[in-house]
């Protein structure tokens, strides 16, 4: 693990223009030799989110078959017992897939530091803002305010706690996705183009996976 320093500017939405409030920095530990830490983290949450559903029947599970389709000498075909079985067409699958649940660990510590190893390689798409209240829920407002019409690039707004404006704002909006800070998770972030938060949520990051 390496310190690195991360630099971001604060910007206030609710005036005319782009308005920047302060620029401060602080130190985070990322993964140094150990690129391979965000890359595990990812294939591990994306097969952790996987739904294995797919099943098909065995012979046993087929319907019907409960009579022997021939003789079994005397009439030249091979030997047959069922039409359940699988060497017929609408028999039973052999080692087909069963639905299942399929859980791989990271551990804890690992997972932290693929998370802020993210973080500072995303560090150029970070956009803070001072102010993430709305009075009421808009969508317009809400485009308006961060810039975002005819907005084609995936965007996560990260939220320090739970904002219902600002969720019901954001909701209709297709390439746009809401979360708080205490469930940040590596696919949504990896997934994100531009990343919008404030510096509130940023500070609860820093202490939720213990930055340096």
């Amino acid at each position: 693990m390496v310190i690195k320093i991360l630099e971001y500017s604060s910007v206030n939405s609710n005036l005319p223009e782009t308005t920047y409030i302060e620029k401060p920095s602080f130190e985070i530990d990322v993964a140094h030799k150990a690129t391979y830490v965000v890359h595990r983290a990812l294939k591990i949450a994306n097969l952790n989110n996987s739904q294995f559903t797919s099943s098909t029947k065995t012979k046993s599970e087929v319907k019907g078959g409960g009579r022997k389709p021939w003789k079994q000498k005397g009439t030249g075909n091979a030997r047959a017992g069922s039409k359940r079985s699988p060497l017929w067409r609408g028999g039973g699958i052999t080692f087909g897939p069963k639905p299942r649940i399929i859980y791989k660990k990271l551990n804890k510590k690992e997972k932290q530091l693929a998370l802020r190893t993210l973080i500072y390689n995303k560090r150029t798409s970070f956009y803070f803002f001072e102010n993430f209240e709305f009075k009421i829920p808009k969508t317009n407002i809400f485009l308006k305010n961060f810039n975002l019409r005819n907005n084609t690039e995936n965007i996560l707004v990260i939220a320090s706690s739970a904002n219902p404006n600002l969720a019901l704002s954001i909701r209709n909006c297709k390439n746009i996705e809401y979360i708080q800070a205490n469930e940040l998770n590596i696919t949504k972030l990896a997934r994100a183009n531009k990343i919008l938060l404030e510096p509130d949520s940023f500070t609860l990051i820093k202490e939720l996976y213990r930055a340096v």
